[in-house]
């Protein structure tokens, strides 16, 4: 199977949100130019450094009016705090106003203040996730949900079995995703682990292709931060800031220990970052990527300013991504 190409957004930026935005769209329509072949947005309900975006459906809405095509998603989709008909519907719409370019990746979220102001129980939340997962999976397969005789509109084009994601944290909630049908998205990094992160979520892959027993072949997303540069002194020019903060938070939290240099917080970020031909070097030894379908790549907790984020884009699709394997599609046109 040939590995695809993603480009995942956090939705930050320098300035004011609005402006962070409209940046976000600008990168949708330079990757969908690049080839890439899908674009994801990660949905926050909680602001994060120089933005986060609540509603991601929207966004992917006014994606898919200035996008070819390129595929639309989210990594992830904040599961219990949806109602899952209402998401189906706004996943279908979407569908139907990009031409079937919908994929949509689910999870259960960060921390018990967002599930507060929406009224969920955050120690529910693994149960939550799979009782929604379930109501989401039959309404998008055009089953009865809800009441008697009612289904979603407009109707899923085909089958939509293997556009259906879950980002997971463990083994075991790898072998859930697995046991659901539902394709696998490993983050960017594991936290609370002193190994490295391709280590850790090695074997949570194996986990969960040893557990597959569906009817479509499955998928297994690698979002990974990815920033190429001329040089890592130009790369760290753009993302240390952003790292710094993210880092500040993470050692607040006890997630990180205090006191390391940038170098070991960027190791626990697992970043590929600098000249195309070193972070093409460092995705050699990737323990994960021979066993991924999709390459996601993302700035964050690097907060890049607009020029230089379209010009890491440009160096992932023209040098990186191709000496990983890739290819782009051809134009439908």
């Amino acid at each position: 199977m040939t590995i695809r190409l993603g480009f995942l957004t956090h939705v930050q930026g320098r300035g004011d949100l609005a402006q962070a935005y409209r940046d976000a769209q600008e990168l949708f329509v330079v990757a969908d130019e690049l080839g890439f072949d899908v674009g994801w947005v990660a949905q926050h309900h909680l602001p994060i450094h120089g933005g986060g975006l609540s509603s991601p459906w929207t966004f992917l809405a006014h994606a898919a009016a200035r996008t070819r095509r390129i595929r639309l998603a989210t990594a992830i989709t904040i599961l219990p705090l949806e109602h899952p008909v209402r998401l189906a519907e706004d996943v279908a719409v979407v569908d139907a106003l990009s031409g079937g370019r919908v994929e949509i990746g689910v999870g259960s979220g960060s921390g018990p203040q967002e599930y507060a102001a929406f009224g969920a129980d955050f120690e529910r939340r693994r149960e939550l996730t799979t009782e929604h997962f379930a109501v989401l999976r039959r309404a998008l397969a055009g089953e009865e949900v809800g009441t008697p005789g009612f289904t979603i509109q407009p109707p899923i084009a085909g089958d939509f079995t293997d556009r259906v994601w879950q980002g997971v944290f463990s083994a075991t909630g790898a072998r859930y995703a697995a046991e659901a049908g539902a394709n696998l998205l490993l983050n960017r990094a594991t936290y609370g682990y002193d190994e490295p992160t391709d280590q850790i979520q090695r074997g949570w892959a194996d986990a969960y292709l040893q557990a597959w027993d569906g009817p479509h072949q499955p998928r297994i997303g690698l979002s990974r931060f990815v920033f190429p540069a001329r040089d890592k002194r130009e790369a760290l020019t753009q993302i240390e800031e952003g790292v710094l903060r993210a880092t500040a938070n993470f050692v607040s939290r006890g997630t990180f220990p205090s006191g390391q240099t940038l170098e070991e917080y960027l190791r626990r970020f697992h970043a590929f970052y600098g000249h195309p031909d070193e972070i093409v070097a460092a995705f050699q030894q990737e323990r994960v990527l021979p066993l991924a379908t999709d390459l996601i790549t993302q700035f964050n907790p690097g907060i890049p300013e607009l020029g230089a984020a379209i010009r890491a884009l440009e160096l992932i699709a023209t040098e990186v991504a191709p000496a990983l394997g890739w290819k782009p599609q051809p134009s439908a046109e």
